[in-house]
């Protein structure tokens, strides 16, 4: 007996989402059901681009849907925390764009009502399920460049100044950490797979009173360290380095969502390369899918525990540079 598509409601139509829906379609047992979004002419428009059969200008109607399987957040992560917790209280599996929350308070309560609820709940790091990351964790657990010494990382851009821009808005949550850091974090706590025993931080507050860039010194009790720095002010190299004892890998631009990975030890270097089949997320999202039918709450790739381990660390890089946004107060 056939098994029926698995629908998916998508809780804001924008760039992020594109990337989605592009996947979706290489994605077996998948569809599009709904889109919400607050602007109607907004959700008719990426409903007719990618046929879908149904729109929704409020996101509670979506969420009542009871033709929706799951459902993708990709609003501004200002507004993930109350529209996840809805979903997860109307018992709807939920994909979450990062960072999860812009705080480890929501990501903890979010935790607890899919808990509470026996609902699957995921942060879309759509980054750790891409296929080069499977070399570079073979590459890193058969010890192929040593002991790990340092990671270096960078991810930035120069953007335009606008106060009104989700990045410089201090009311939404703006900032390079929240929105490109949790790159180069997520990925630090990948490859040492520990919780780091210390760090430094400095960061640039702009007008607007949010992170114009912020680099990192994470510091792991194994000797290693992580370098890293995020930014809206200047466009940077983009990629990440690995250095160990033997040797080192380079994770090619942009790194977060990196089609090539090279190592380099003595006497050899290899460059690998795993195109994606669509826009990359196709993979997070199978991952779901699988996780969702087997009735799991969490994905081993991305658990919880994982989750929040990194909304706390940038919760504390946040204190350590003096950024609190009104809202939180």
């Amino acid at each position: 007996m056939n098994q029926s598509p698995f629908r998916w409601g998508i809780i804001g139509p924008g760039r992020i989402a594109h990337a989605f829906a592009r996947a979706i379609a290489v994605v077996d047992d998948a569809v599009i059901h709904a889109v919400a979004s607050r602007d109607h002419d907004r959700a008719q428009e990426f409903a007719q681009q990618f046929e879908i059969p149904t729109t929704y200008t409020a996101y509670t109607d979506l969420i009542a849907d009871p033709e929706i399987d799951a459902i993708y957040i990709a609003i501004p992560h200002r507004f993930h925390f109350e529209q996840a917790l809805r979903c997860l209280e109307a018992g709807k599996p939920v994909l979450c764009e990062k960072p999860l929350t812009v705080n480890a308070r929501e990501a903890r309560r979010l935790i607890e009502a899919a808990q509470a609820n026996q609902v699957f709940l995921l942060e879309a790091v759509w980054t750790r399920y891409l296929p080069i990351f499977q070399h570079v964790r073979r590459w890193l657990d058969t010890g192929s460049i040593g002991a790990i010494r340092l990671l270096t990382s960078t991810f930035g851009f120069s953007a335009p100044p606008d106060p009104q821009d989700r990045l410089f808005n201090h009311d939404l949550a703006g900032g390079a950490l929240l929105d490109l850091g949790i790159y180069n974090l997520t990925l630090s706590q990948w490859v040492m797979g520990v919780e780091p025993v210390d760090f430094s931080a400095h960061a640039i507050l702009g007008p607007t009173v949010v992170d114009e860039l912020t680099a990192v010194n994470l510091q792991y009790a194994n000797g290693g360290v992580s370098q890293w720095t995020c930014t809206l002010l200047a466009d940077t190299s983009n990629s990440l380095h690995i250095y160990g004892s033997a040797g080192q890998i380079q994770l090619h631009t942009p790194f977060w969502g990196a089609t090539r990975a090279t190592l380099v030890t003595a006497g050899q270097e290899i460059t690998v390369s795993e195109p994606f089949r669509a826009s990359g997320f196709e993979y997070q999202i199978e991952d779901a899918l699988r996780c969702i039918r087997a009735g799991l709450i969490e994905s081993p790739t991305m658990p919880h525990a994982q989750t929040l381990a990194t909304m706390t660390l940038m919760d504390q890089i946040r204190a350590r540079v003096g950024l609190r946004y009104r809202f939180e107060e």
